[in-house]
């Protein structure tokens, strides 16, 4: 699990892609410090597994899955990601519960500039909206972030002068892609409602084992 605060910009080293796979090789420095194989690095919001490593920089696996349904896709040498290592027990958690797990990816419609914040448009699918609600969460490429408007096509974030400081969001150009994933707690009881609902329906269908029981056969 991560928090949603990034913890460190990385740049992409080299990217070796195979038939529907890729292998992503990612400089960094803060993130080596206790680092290890097999330890999760949330990546632009992606949890992947770190396979190598060394004083510079480390690599990971991105299966075809990851590769459809996120932005890794696009990545080249040079583009420059946001790291977070998974939280420790005992930490503060300063952001959210963030899985990183994408829900999906959302495109940049417009960054507009508010005093001291920047107001970023960020335009999603329905699937994903439904989950996303004003004043709720998001993390947007690993960053949790604060929804400060939301209709039926687009939701809007504010960022801070130290947000953009410390992420590449706004960095990005309109067009670009971003990923995505909405609080977890929301999907969870869309979950536990709809299993309730369909035991419900289950309970009181009519069949031969219905009949039976209430004495019709």
């Amino acid at each position: 699990m991560f928090t949603g605060l990034v913890e460190e910009i990385g740049v992409v080293q080299s990217v070796i892609k195979g038939s529907k796979s890729a292998k992503i090789v990612i400089k960094a420095k803060k993130i080596l410090e206790d680092i290890k194989i097999g330890d999760s690095i949330c990546t632009n919001g992606v949890c992947l597994t770190v396979t190598d490593f060394n004083d510079n920089s480390f690599s990971v696996d991105v299966m075809a899955e990851t590769m459809r349904k996120s932005n890794l896709k696009k990545l080249v040498p040079g583009n420059k990601v946001n790291l977070e290592r998974s939280l420790k027990l005992g930490d503060r958690l300063g952001g959210h519960i963030v899985s990183g797990h994408i829900d999906g990816t959302g495109t940049i419609l417009s960054f507009d500039k508010e005093d001291n914040a920047v107001w970023v448009t960020i335009k999603t699918t329905p699937e994903i909206l439904k989950y996303i609600i004003y004043k709720g969460s998001i993390t947007v490429d690993g960053i949790s972030l604060t929804v400060a408007y939301i209709d039926n096509s687009i939701f809007k974030v504010s960022i801070i002068p130290h947000t953009k400081v410390v992420t590449t969001l706004l960095h990005k150009s309109i067009g670009d892609e971003v990923n995505l994933e909405c609080d977890i707690v929301g999907k969870y009881i869309e979950k536990l409602l709809n299993h309730n609902n369909v035991a419900d329906n289950k309970s009181n269908s009519i069949n031969m084992e219905f009949l039976s029981k209430h004495g019709f056969l």
